[in-house]
Order: C-alpha cells, then structure tokens, then sequence
C-alpha cells in the first residue's frame, strides 16, 4: 500500500473513532495509538504547551523526553517557528535531543486551538533516514487541524 493510500485509511479510521469527542488527551492519546499502528513509526506523541516549555503528553513508544524548552530540538523549533519541521537527519540537525539513539529522521507538526493558540506539538520519530516528506506533511497537517475545535482548558 502507498503512504498516500495508508494516510486514506488513517483519516477515515481516525474520523470514525474520534467523531463526536471534544477532549483532547482523548485526542492526542488516540492518535498516537493510531499513527504508530497504522504508519508503522517506533514513536509517535504529543508535547503539550505548559508555560514556555513542551511537557511530555500521550504518546506510543520508548520513554520521551520529559520536557523541552522552545529552544531546543526539533519540537522546539515546530513551536517557535509555528510550521511542521521536516528532519531527515536528525544528527544533522543542529541541537537535536536524542531521546531514543534509534531515531534517525523526524517530523513535528504544532496542534493550535481555535484562537491560533500553540497547544501542543504533534512528533514522530522513524529508526529510517529521510522518513518522512510533503505527503506526510500534507496528512498531518490535517489531522492536527481537526484538533482546532477541540475544548481547549487553559492547562493540559
């Protein structure tokens, strides 16, 4: 099956199940499930915007990195730059923080409210060198964007 193909059966799956909820940790715990399963990466979570850091939220895999400050690694730049960061070698990318050596390439995408807000930083890490690319953009971008309408509390 071709990524675009997998992404197809993600959405429509992820739709299927979510439709309805409005809690985010349902969300992002769900999705996490979801992506790892369905895409195959070794880790797949949410970093919630706490203050001026990211905080570990649901996530599948080996143990992640607890917290991460906006300036540091690829998380960070997701949520200082507001864009999906595309690493596909995470040992050249310039402060990367190796919570796992297995990871080779990287994607985070930044999950906002309604508002515009940062909330979180959707982050998937693959044990293959250039992983991922605009497709994977593309769909995550997407689902991420499902999450705009969610109910938000000030804190997650």
């Amino acid at each position: 099956m071709q990524k675009q193909e997998r992404y197809n059966a993600l959405r429509r799956e992820i739709q299927s199940v979510l439709q309805g909820e409005a809690d985010p940790c349902v969300w992002m715990a769900t999705l996490a499930c979801l992506i790892r399963e369905k895409l195959q990466y070794f880790w797949v979570g949410f970093y919630r915007v706490v203050g001026n850091e990211l905080a570990i939220g649901p996530y599948q895999g080996t143990l992640g990195c607890l917290r991460i400050s906006f300036d540091r690694g690829v998380c960070g730049a997701c949520a200082t730059r507001r864009e999906t960061v595309i690493v596909p070698d995470v040992h050249r990318f310039p402060g990367h923080i190796a919570c796992d050596a297995r990871s080779k390439s990287e994607i985070a995408a930044p999950v906002f409210d309604r508002r515009g807000r940062l909330r979180a930083v959707l982050d998937i890490d693959s044990a293959e060198l250039n992983a991922f690319d605009d497709c994977d953009r593309q769909n995550l971008e997407i689902i991420v964007d499902w999450m705009r309408d969610l109910e938000w509390p000030d804190t997650i």
